[in-house]
């Protein structure tokens, strides 16, 4: 079956948790992966979300290891929201 990943970039003005982590990440920019699938059967081409992953450390952090995290499209927005709503 055929899948795309789309990538995006998000900003954390704050360190932040999600769920799964062992520690609070660094404000910054982080690159999330969104993996699909299309939907069979649509008329038209449809995709439906089957994974999202972060990239850890933060884009513009020092180091050559990165890890890739799957996390809960929902946990993300909402500490994506939390952090907004700080002053």
């Amino acid at each position: 079956m055929t899948t795309r990943t789309t990538p995006t970039i998000v900003r954390f003005n704050a360190a932040f948790m999600l769920p799964g982590f062992d520690a609070p990440q660094p404000a910054g920019e982080y690159r999330v992966d969104l993996d699909e699938e299309p939907l069979e059967g649509a008329s038209r081409t449809a995709w439906r979300r089957v994974a999202t992953f972060i990239h850890l450390p933060a884009i513009s952090a020092k180091g050559s290891t990165q890890q890739l995290v799957p996390i809960e499209p929902a946990s993300l927005e909402a500490a994506l929201d939390k952090d907004r709503r700080q002053p």
